[in-house]
């Protein structure tokens, strides 16, 4: 049965495909679905992107670093390092 309904549906579909125009390319719905999904990464990334420069604190130390005379920093991070001022 499952091979005369595939018959069966490709007997509608190729006067179907007859009737188009060959000089006329279209990206189809394979091509909507391909732009679909890139608009989607794009915007999760500018999503993803807008949450971490939240995180970021850009305001300069007046003193001009947290290294204290010997070296060390004095800074409450837990011995991570900073990121870079500038």
């Amino acid at each position: 049965m499952p091979d005369m309904s595939a018959s069966l549906a490709l007997t509608h579909l190729v006067p179907l495909a007859k009737e188009v125009d060959e000089n006329k390319v279209t990206p189809g719905v394979l091509g909507f679905i391909v732009f679909a999904v890139m608009a989607l990464a794009v915007w999760g990334l500018m999503k993803s992107m807008n949450r971490h420069m939240g995180k970021v604190s850009f305001e300069q130390d007046p003193e001009g670093g947290s290294e204290g005379p010997g070296g060390t920093d004095r800074s409450a991070s837990g011995g991570r390092p900073s990121p870079a001022k500038g």
